[in-house]
């Protein structure tokens, strides 16, 4: 069995109008597909949509309490990791820039060791109008195919980070 996203009370998703869970096994160890999801400035090298990520806070890579922004598609978000637990866990909040509504999401990721490398699981709630509209109404079931995406991108790009050093 494997572990799931802790979700602060606010989140849960029995209560969120927009939930989203992927998952994958990636056949590279939990150390190399942490560094790429941390080193979230340069997700782009293996996840072309996010391509505007800007860490604010000073740090170069994701730690607890980081704040940076991006834009997902199309849409300026402001983020802080709330959750770190390195090689293990990873969790922000986010808020939309621009949104009066009060509308947040929280997005966590779960990396699970295995015996031939590691389970990654994210999962993502959204409560509010702007994601009811945006998500909920205009593009439903956008949020789990963008995140199957990146989940397979991702696993493309850990595989291939221990094809390099294993060659």
């Amino acid at each position: 069995m494997y572990d799931h996203v802790l979700w602060p009370e606010a989140f849960d998703p029995k209560i969120s109008a927009i939930y989203a869970l992927n998952d994958i096994d990636v056949a590279a160890p939990p150390e190399v597909v942490w560094k790429l999801l941390v080193d979230a400035e340069n997700w782009l090298d293996y996840f072309p949509p996010e391509d505007q990520v800007k860490i604010l806070s000073g740090e170069s890579a994701l730690q607890l309490g980081t704040r940076y922004s991006r834009v997902t598609v199309g849409f300026p978000m402001s983020l802080v990791v709330t959750e770190c637990l390195p090689g293990r866990r990873l969790a922000w909040s986010t808020t939309v820039d621009g949104d009066e509504t009060g509308s947040s999401a929280y997005h966590g990721w779960v990396i699970t060791p295995t015996d031939t490398g590691c389970h990654l699981l994210t999962e993502e709630t959204q409560q509010g109008p702007f994601f009811l509209e945006e998500l909920g109404r205009k593009h439903p079931g956008a949020l789990y195919r963008y995140h199957q995406s990146w989940v397979e991108e991702l696993k493309r790009a850990a595989e291939a980070e221990v094809a390099k050093t294993a060659g």
